[in-house]
């Protein structure tokens, strides 16, 4: 028997296997935080598949989504990015991923890691949505329009209100799988 999945990954094996192995999966570790928090950035303005599409390319690109070695990339490493026809090509989405390499290591300092910090929202654990079509889920909430404006005023860039949830749904703080996908109770 086929499992039914949320309508948005249908047809397309990639986001069939990121919609069954990742996303809404609660993640707590900061080094897949940052990833998640550089995909979600750069996808401003694009589709969730290109970026899916460029994900190694980034990872390959980015050392690793190391944070440390990227809050010091300096020029030499910014132009090489922009050069690099494997990831978007931005100057502005370039360099937020260096200054929101120095802010989370930031966020880390002070409260311990960036998990500690972005999952205080949910109190650690996930909100469960009742999401019957994902055509209704929506875009940003009320708390995602909070953590945006925190991160704003720690100085973050792309990290609006609908970054931030898609942010949230990636990485589990909330659960907005459709009720009858079989994700849902698994996540």
């Amino acid at each position: 028997m086929e499992k039914h999945r949320c309508g948005w990954c249908l047809g397309d094996d990639l986001y069939e296997a990121y919609h069954d192995l990742e996303w809404g999966k609660p993640v707590y570790d900061d080094q897949t935080l940052f990833e998640f928090l550089i995909l979600e950035t750069m996808q401003a303005g694009l589709s969730w598949i290109t970026i899916l599409k460029k994900r190694a390319n980034y990872y390959d690109a980015l050392d690793q989504f190391d944070v440390q070695k990227i809050a010091n990339y300096n020029q030499n490493k910014q132009d090489e990015l922009l050069k690099n026809a494997g990831v978007i090509r931005n100057k502005l989405k370039i360099k937020s991923i260096i200054t929101n390499a120095q802010l989370f290591m930031e966020i880390q300092k002070e409260f311990g890691s960036f998990s500690q910090y972005i999952w205080n929202y949910v109190d650690g654990k996930p909100i469960k949505n009742q999401v019957l079509d994902y055509k209704t889920a929506p875009a940003n909430t009320a708390l995602s329009d909070q953590i945006s404006k925190d991160l704003k005023k720690r100085g973050f860039k792309f990290v609006g209100s609908t970054i931030m949830y898609a942010f949230m749904q990636a990485t589990g703080m909330v659960n907005d799988h459709e009720i009858n996908c079989h994700r849902y109770d698994e996540v």
